[in-house]
């Protein structure tokens, strides 16, 4: 998957793809929180389009993984991004000025209900945003998959 950004689409929705040019062209070093909240950026796999897309997420940890919200600020339907890693869930990372490649996994209910404190600690609005639809707002866990977790 490419890293640089001639060959990633970035979001249509304007502040996003401003923080993920200004975070990816700064080397992860600038647009690393949103509202206080740290962010990462995810490169994936169009579903449709087979291009390589980019987003900006806010991010909690579990161990040495990272957790999204795939809110989409409370709509009652999935983001894009997150229907595109179902189906494909290999993912490149920057988190900072680390880049590394990883895989998504959708949190189960119990998983889920164990971390989503700490997520809303991280990002209050979160709490808002599950109440605001009826859909079960999905957590996903991403996994680094270039040391020995393969």
């Amino acid at each position: 998957m490419g890293t640089g950004t001639g060959a990633v689409k970035l979001s249509p929705s304007g502040w996003v793809a401003e923080q993920a040019e200004l975070y990816e062209e700064s080397g992860g070093t600038k647009g690393t929180t949103m509202q206080g909240a740290p962010c990462l950026l995810m490169d994936y796999l169009g579903r449709r389009s087979g291009a390589i897309r980019r987003t900006v997420l806010i991010y909690g940890r579990d161990g040495d993984d990272y957790l999204v919200v795939a809110s989409k600020g409370g709509s009652d339907e999935h983001p894009l991004w997150y229907l595109n890693i179902q189906d494909n869930p290999h993912v490149q990372l920057r988190v900072g000025t680390e880049r590394f490649p990883a895989r998504a996994e959708t949190l189960s209910a119990e998983e889920k209900a164990r971390v989503w404190p700490h997520l809303v600690d991280i990002f209050a609005p979160y709490e808002t945003y599950q109440k605001k639809t009826t859909r079960d707002i999905p957590v996903v866990r991403l996994r680094r998959t270039d040391k020995t977790n393969g």
